[in-house]
Parts: structure tokens; C-alpha cells; sequence
């Protein structure tokens, strides 16, 4: 799922969408430098979407471990808009059969615009030697640099209630108003994993049903203090995760008690086998109990 570009408070945000409107009537080649979930993709995409001079299809091509002959293959493309995600892990041979495809279709003859995504700090990979200097230049005729979540706060409240109500809907349940605790605690949080990982904590809340049961995972996560600039290394899999065992974890003793503890009722109620709930139960630390 893409992630939202909303109308944002944050300043620097606004101005990007000033920028991002102009470069839709254009086909100058754009490089996108952001953290991971920053929403290098979607801004890609908006551009694609707001052209009024290619049209075509927007195709996104993974340059993680691409061998040149992938590459080739891919840019024989008429009339479209070409993402390359995460350009700077493009091998050595595959940026230069890049610059050779884009020297070739300097004219832009063939209607495919070219907008690099990247984490990664490519000025800097042109000096250690990395990237080649001539293909930056080539991409980046236009560089944004996208903030991450921790640098624009104001906008967590909008893109909160956006994720809300797009898993309330994905969920069939309603949208659910949070907690003043809880929507502090989101003002808080550095977000290492950014929009995404903001976007994990809205699916759980809405997937649980309970925001209590789910942020009893997500706040353990969230509360830690910051390791540097970046904030705490937290994946986005160990944040599911701990979300995940403390949802079921709860969910499993609330059955348990409206049955008494008749465990064989609980897993009928649950819709998990017996021998499931009992192995659950030991994973929780309750497995001492006799089963009824």
C-alpha cells in the first residue's frame, strides 16, 4: 500500500509540494533522498500521476542486487515514468549500463522520465567512490530531500487519523478515537521506521480492537529513549511482533475469564484448537494450570 502524501502543516513538507506540483509538467530527471518509510515511493508515484506529458505506466524497479542485464532489460520502456528504488545499492556495472541507456535517450525521445529513490547519502558515496559522479549528476536534476517523521511532528495527528480510517475500512470496524495518553505518546516517539512504522501502530490499534490491549505491545516499544539522532533501533517486525503477542496474550485471558477458565470453551470461543490454547498458554506462563 502507498503510503499518504496529505496536505501538510509541516513547512518544509509544504514546500515540497510546491516543488512536486512543478516537476509534474516536466521531464527533468528527480532523485528522492529520505529515511526509509519516509515515502520516497509516493512522492514518485504523485509526480507520475499529476504529468501532464508522458501518461503511460509507473513502474518501479528494485536496484538491490539487479545485475546489468536486468537493468538493460528494464529501460526498454516507451511513454513511462521509471522509479528506481534504493539507487545507490545499484552494483558497479549496473550504474554504469544505466548511464550508458540515459546518455543514449539524452533527448528524452522515448517519453520515460527517471526519479531515483535513495536512503542512502549518494554526495557522499560520489566521494568514497561508491556512485559514480557522472550518473548523480544525471539523476539528480532535481534533489529532494524528504524530512523524516521526527522532524515533522505537527503532521503525525492527520496521517494518524488517515491510517485510522484506512484499516477501519480494510478491518470493516469503526475508526477509533484515541486516548489523549496515546496521542501524546505518538507526539513523543522519534519514529525510526517512520510514516511505515506509524502506519504499523494504526493497524494494530484498529486490528485489535482495543487501543488499551494494543498499545500494551506498541507502548514497550515506543517509550524507550533515544539512541542518537535517529532514535532507538527498533524494526518494524519487532514492533509487529510485540504488538502481536501482547493483543493475543490479552484477548486470550479476557476469553478465559468470561468461560472461568474452562479452556476447552475458550478455544472454541477463540477459533483455535485445544491443544493450540493449551500451547499458548504455556508460551504466556500460565501453562501450570490443569486443563478442564
Amino acid at each position: 500500500m502507498d503510503l499518504p502524501f496529505l496536505d501538510a502543516v509541516n513547512p518544509t513538507m509544504k514546500g515540497m509540494e510546491a516543488v512536486i506540483k512543478e516537476l509534474a509538467h516536466n521531464s527533468v530527471p528527480v532523485l528522492l533522498i529520505g529515511e526509509p518509510g519516509t515515502g520516497k515511493r509516493t512522492i514518485a508515484k504523485r509526480i507520475h500521476n499529476g504529468s501532464i506529458q508522458l501518461g503511460g505506466e509507473f513502474r518501479i524497479l528494485s536496484c538491490s542486487g539487479l545485475s546489468s542485464s536486468s537493468m538493460k532489460a528494464s529501460l526498454q520502456l516507451q511513454a513511462a515514468t521509471l522509479y528506481l528504488d534504493e539507487v545507490g545499492d545499484l552494483s558497479s556495472e549496473s550504474q554504469q549500463c544505466l548511464m550508458e541507456v540515459l546518455s543514449m535517450d539524452s533527448d528524452g525521445e522515448r517519453g520515460v522520465r527517471v526519479i531515483g529513490g535513495s536512503a542512502r547519502d549518494l554526495e557522499r558515496d560520489v566521494r568514497n567512490g561508491i556512485f559514480r559522479e557522472d550518473l548523480y549528476y544525471r539523476l539528480s536534476g532535481v534533489c529532494l530531500r524528504i524530512p523524516p517523521l521526527r522532524q515533522r511532528k505537527e503532521d503525525i495527528p492527520e496521517l494518524m487519523s488517515f491510517f485510522l480510517v484506512r484499516y477501519s475500512e480494510v478491518f470493516h470496524r469503526a475508526a477509533p478515537e484515541l486516548s489523549a495518553p496515546t496521542r501524546q505518546l505518538f507526539l513523543d516517539y522519534s519514529w525510526p521506521g517512520n510514516l511505515r512504522e506509524l502506519e504499523a501502530a494504526a493497524r494494530a490499534i484498529v486490528a485489535v480492537g482495543d487501543e488499551s490491549v494494543a498499545m500494551g505491545g506498541l507502548r514497550s516499544m515506543l517509550v524507550r529513549p533515544d539512541n542518537g539522532a535517529n532514535g532507538p533501533r527498533v524494526s518494524l517486525k519487532e514492533v509487529a511482533r510485540a504488538a502481536s503477542r501482547e493483543a493475543e496474550k490479552e484477548l486470550i485471558l479476557k476469553a478465559l475469564t468470561r468461560t472461568r477458565w474452562n479452556r476447552r470453551r475458550a478455544a472454541q470461543e477463540l477459533q483455535i484448537s485445544y491443544k493450540a490454547l493449551l500451547y499458548k498458554l504455556k508460551q504466556i506462563g500460565y501453562g501450570e494450570y490443569e486443563a478442564s
